[in-house]
């Protein structure tokens, strides 16, 4: 049978979806521990604990959003929960996420296949029975069985190099390597090919192949990867320093911008109120309404930082993940204006109406403390209208309500 390669975005399955710190164990980061290559009687359950599972009992898995070295994480913090809420970057089974810790190209590879929401083709029964043509294919399906399929998906989807005849699982992904990879999960090979002749403004310019110019040169332009600037001010590419696992979290996150359906499985739209009974209402672009559970878990981004759920505000514009019909995470990508209520009498000076013949604008003459002003508001298409609305005219006392320059209610004394 004919495997068919699927770009578009597949739903992930319940139990493969989030394999988080605090909960079952993950192989896309246990891969990438420093292991030699020993044989070793316990390494078939040493294999098993690291598998993400996805049989089909009603086991729960834990969701936990805090790891034991969060300390550790700052920048790349919402980097790094952003794709974990994904099902793509998940924490150790131990607790940590170890974002110092150099990554594995077995590992990269995942993350780029998962990334491209490949998750359940490479873990389907077939990829995983794939038979690989690799030199060290053998030593992959031994210690890294749960590979075997996401291996099998890069190829498929031109991962790799037509000359690689290794995929070298335990050796550290670098940052050539890793720019290459994610240009290639874009598929935008032809347009980087393109660019091969360009000049890259780097010190270290010669130590990046030719042929892999136009890789970098389109990772720049796309953001996916900057350069560094030493005290001399001399920018270097570094290619062939290994990444470490936040620096890959930097670069899967930025590629996932230009991915094809980028967050479509998200949810946006707008606060309709402020957190209330352990749920909130997302008002959609359609103005549809959601209203959500939230996981006690549930880990928000406000501000470039974490925060609590006390800090959403009626307003915020948020990109909302689920799972197990739960609220997950919450990233607040536009805050609410603050509100600025006001409460003014004086005297009405002028109204006027628009096109609909419906209020649009009142200016109110009042005197405090022996200093008079005219304050000019908008009218609120629903404004509350208390009194004889024909009285609405110059010379009328009234009071005005109302947030942000725009009036709510009107009372005429």
């Amino acid at each position: 049978m004919t495997k068919q390669t699927l770009w578009k975005k597949t739903a992930i399955s319940s139990l493969a979806l989030l394999m988080l710190a605090g909960g079952a164990t993950s192989a896309f980061a246990d891969g990438g521990n420093d292991r030699d290559d020993r044989d070793r009687d316990d390494d078939k359950n040493r294999q098993e604990d690291k598998y993400d599972r996805h049989d089909d009992d009603d086991k729960e898995i834990k969701v936990t959003w805090k790891f034991k070295d969060e300390d550790d994480l700052k920048w790349a913090m919402e980097y790094i929960m952003r794709l974990a809420s994904k099902g793509v970057f998940t924490g150790y089974q131990d607790g940590t996420f170890k974002p110092t810790q150099k990554i594995s190209r077995i590992e990269t590879l995942v993350a780029a296949v998962r990334l491209m929401g490949l998750r359940a083709q490479a873990e389907s029964a077939e990829e995983m029975s794939t038979e690989l043509q690799f030199k060290d294919a053998d030593k992959l399906e031994r210690k890294y069985p749960w590979a075997v399929g996401y291996v099998s998906v890069a190829l498929e989807n031109d991962l790799f190099a037509e000359t690689e005849t290794e995929v070298k699982p335990e050796v550290k992904a670098t940052r050539l390597w890793s720019t290459i990879l994610l240009v290639k999960a874009l598929k935008l090979e032809d347009e980087a090919k393109a660019l091969n002749n360009t000049k890259l403004d780097f010190k270290d310019a010669k130590q990046i192949p030719a042929g892999s110019v136009g890789y970098v040169a389109l990772a720049l332009q796309k953001g996916i990867i900057t350069g560094y600037v030493d005290k001399e001010g001399n920018k270097t590419f570094r290619p062939n320093q290994p990444v470490s696992r936040a620096e890959l979290a930097a670069l899967l996150d930025r590629t996932d911008v230009e991915m094809p359906d980028h967050d479509a499985t998200a949810i946006t739209g707008k606060l309709k109120a402020a957190p209330a009974n352990g749920a909130i209402t997302v008002v959609k672009g359609d103005n549809t309404e959601l209203t959500l559970a939230l996981d006690a878990n549930v880990f928000i981004f406000r501000d470039d930082k974490k925060a609590p759920v006390s800090e959403l505000k009626a307003g915020d514009e948020v990109l909302v993940r689920t799972y197990q019909n739960k609220v997950v995470f919450i990233e607040v990508t536009k805050e609410a204006p603050e509100v600025v209520a006001f409460d003014e009498t004086g005297i009405v000076n002028t109204v006027t109406v628009n096109s609909q013949g419906k209020l649009a604008t009142i200016s109110v003459t009042n005197t405090v403390n022996g200093q008079t002003s005219v304050l000019i508001y908008n009218i609120d298409p629903n404004v509350t209208i208390t009194g004889e609305a024909s009285l609405l005219k110059a010379g009328q006392l009234v009071q005005v309500k109302g947030e942000n320059g725009t009036v709510k209610s009107i009372v005429i004394k």
